[in-house]
């Protein structure tokens, strides 16, 4: 699960994540288009993410496909998240929300 944070600290790597949970499965140059990185860059991250599993490449034909997988950041919402009970997160929000607004 250490690889995983190392890999999600980063902001290009979420956005990487971000663009594949948007569509899944492009090519290095779709994941390139738009970016203000190099490919080598995009490659280098690419490489950090696979090592933590959150993204699966398939061959197809010459191209390389990526694709988002969702299990490890499932497993720490599952992990790290659920523990601390929703509803008193929600009740929390909603006090400082309204602490927020009577200060105005």
């Amino acid at each position: 699960m250490d690889e995983v944070f190392r890999a999600l600290a980063d902001a290009s790597r979420r956005q990487l994540l971000d663009r594949l949970h948007a569509r899944n499965g492009q090519t290095l140059n779709e994941l390139c288009d738009g970016l203000a990185m190099t490919r080598q860059a995009v490659t280098k991250h690419l490489g950090i993410l696979e090592d933590a599993n959150l993204v699966a490449t398939i061959k197809h034909g010459r191209e390389k496909l990526h694709y988002l997988n969702p299990v490890p950041i499932h497993q720490i919402g599952e992990r790290w998240i659920k523990k601390f009970e929703r509803s008193k997160l929600d009740a929390l929000s909603e006090l400082k929300r309204q602490l927020e607004t009577r200060d105005e």
